[in-house]
């Protein structure tokens, strides 16, 4: 049977790990050959090894995001290797442990980490990686943002800023490309059981952790029972964005957050 991706190459960035390893998996099992986009060279060889042994197609990208040079290069090798991109997946960044209200955070420490990671980042692998899918006659970007863009009861004010512009970004992307064939969609995710989050939230993500969660937990999943999710439900949506089946939808932002957002 052929794989809902078959045939194209996806471009994906922090695929070391989490959301967007499985992605890389995904992606490949369903018929992509994937550039790993990564800055820790151990983990980012990890997922391109284990995408070749399940028998697919994957080249790791030694990357800096947040550097220009360094994802003009990428582009470039990815290109080299794959012959063509077709999809980005965007899916990088992160918050800080330091971030907090905007009358209370230390911007000095804050600020220029998460807006490069988590905005310059997305925008850099945008600028280059989009001429490309052109090039390759159309296909699809997907900029990973997160739940906390879609309400106002985040105490992460600098991350919540840069994954709000990320949101902009991706409307404004979507009707500067349409008649390019280039279909732009946003993900906004709950709290996702990466290797990073229990670390901090615990098993389960309502504590039990290495921080002090700023949010009630336990009281969230009582409200909001989807809010707590594995990185295969947002890896799911992601191919689904990447796939013929979501043609018709651009622009879009999905809302993958058990609701938090919605009531």
């Amino acid at each position: 049977m052929t794989g809902r991706l078959q045939g194209r190459s996806a471009f994906i960035t922090g695929a070391g790990a989490g959301i967007a390893r499985v992605a890389a998996l995904l992606f490949a099992r369903e018929g992509a050959n994937v550039a790993v986009i990564e800055i820790n060279e151990d983990k980012g060889a990890a997922t391109a090894q284990a995408v070749r042994d399940a028998g697919g197609d994957a080249v790791f990208i030694h990357t800096d995001i947040t550097q220009e040079d360094s994802v003009k290069s990428a582009v470039t090798e990815a290109v080299a290797h794959l012959g063509k991109l077709d999809l980005l997946f965007n899916c990088p960044g992160g918050s800080s442990l330091d971030d907090g209200l905007v009358t209370e955070v230390d911007i000095a420490k804050v600020w220029n980490h998460t807006m490069s990671l988590d905005l310059l980042g997305t925008i850099l692998c945008a600028r280059h990686v989009v001429p490309e899918i052109i090039k390759a006659g159309g296909g699809t970007v997907t900029n990973m943002s997160s739940g906390a863009a879609l309400r106002g009861g985040s105490p992460l004010h600098v991350y919540t800023s840069a994954k709000g512009a990320i949101l902009s970004l991706t409307r404004a992307m979507a009707g500067a490309y349409v008649q390019n064939n280039v279909r732009v969609n946003a993900i906004c995710a709950g709290r996702i059981q990466t290797e990073r989050n229990v670390v901090k939230y615990g098993v389960g993500g309502k504590g039990g952790g290495t921080i002090v969660d700023r949010q009630d937990a336990k009281g969230r999943v009582n409200d909001y029972p989807f809010w707590i999710g594995e990185p295969i439900d947002i890896a799911n949506i992601a191919l689904f964005l990447a796939s013929n089946e979501s043609r018709m939808i651009t622009g879009a932002v999905i809302p993958a957050d058990g609701g938090r957002s919605a009531y």
